[in-house]
């Protein structure tokens, strides 16, 4: 099989399974904090173990690099929170929908890193996903469960936006599963102290799930994503990325019976096309460079 095609593949399965991530937000019994602090856990275990076992180099580079994996890490966990937050007050649907606002906020927020404006083009994307979102609040009220579940989504997408900035200009040097590790570990440390649920407390049932959304949907996709990117751009693996809420919709219909309506549909094909342009438009500049 061509390397290119492979890593096509891996890339193809990393998205599937970021996909199913949101499942977990429904199907473990715990709250939002809880479900990210014993995932973070089992997943920074299981990439230490990894990168153990392949004999990478797990200590950073400098002083410097610990301090931006500290604030990576803290990024992390407030997104992985809101993230599973929005997703038990607005659906799966919904929620994923939400939080791909990600890639239009990104073009918002890299300016000001750069200093420089947004373009007419980011503008008139950000007006597209705005109607998006405006078909997807069921009212403008939020004590609206479903409304609060959009606004946290976007916080969410918001948190992870900077998260991806901060990374791609100072940590882009380290491997997917070491970065991720680090981020994973910080998160778990940052919000353990919140905990609700002790782990004793915690139901057997419910432990199973946590192991599996940590190996199989967080370890195992983030390591899968860093490999496909030695072979495919950042800006394909973006593009197919755009397939997450689609994936995500199809996993919490077929196991929980979530059935997008009509209104939800044509909101989050708005977000989704927004996203996809503004992914598509940064690669045709590249080449065009």
């Amino acid at each position: 099989m061509p390397t290119q095609q492979h890593s096509l593949l891996q890339l193809h399965a990393a998205v599937l399974l970021f996909g199913g991530t949101a499942l977990f937000a429904k199907l473990i019994g715990l709250p939002a904090l809880d479900i990210t602090v014993y995932r973070s856990f089992v997943a920074a275990l299981c990439l230490f173990l990894l990168l153990s076992f392949k004999d990478k180099t797990l200590a950073l580079n400098s002083a410097k690099d610990y301090k931006i994996g500290l604030v990576l890490g803290a990024l992390m966990g407030v997104h992985w929170v809101t993230y599973f937050s929005g997703m038990q007050m607005a659906g799966i649907t919904i929620g994923m929908i939400a939080f791909f606002t990600y890639p239009v906020i990104t073009v918002f927020l890299e300016p000001l890193v750069h200093r420089s404006k947004p373009k007419a083009k980011d503008i008139v994307s950000a007006l597209v996903v705005i109607l998006g979102i405006y078909l997807l609040v069921p009212e403008a009220n939020l004590g609206n469960q479903v409304t609060m579940g959009i606004v946290t989504g976007i916080v969410s997408a918001c948190f992870f936006a900077l998260r991806n900035i901060i990374h791609k200009k100072h940590f882009s040097h380290y491997s997917g599963p070491q970065t991720m590790m680090y981020q994973t570990i910080v998160a778990g440390l940052m919000l353990c102290l919140f905990v609700e649920v002790p782990p004793m407390q915690v139901p057997a049932s419910d432990w199973w799930l946590i192991v599996l959304v940590g190996i199989v949907f967080t370890a195992l996709p983030h390591s899968l994503f860093a490999s496909s990117l030695r072979n495919l751009s950042a800006t394909t693996a973006g593009l197919i990325s755009c397939l997450q809420p689609l994936y995500g919709s199809l996993f919490a219909f077929a196991i929980l019976a979530e059935q997008p309506s009509f209104m939800t549909l044509m909101g989050g094909a708005l977000v989704i096309s927004a996203a996809f342009f503004e992914t598509w438009s940064v690669s045709r500049k590249k080449r065009m460079i």
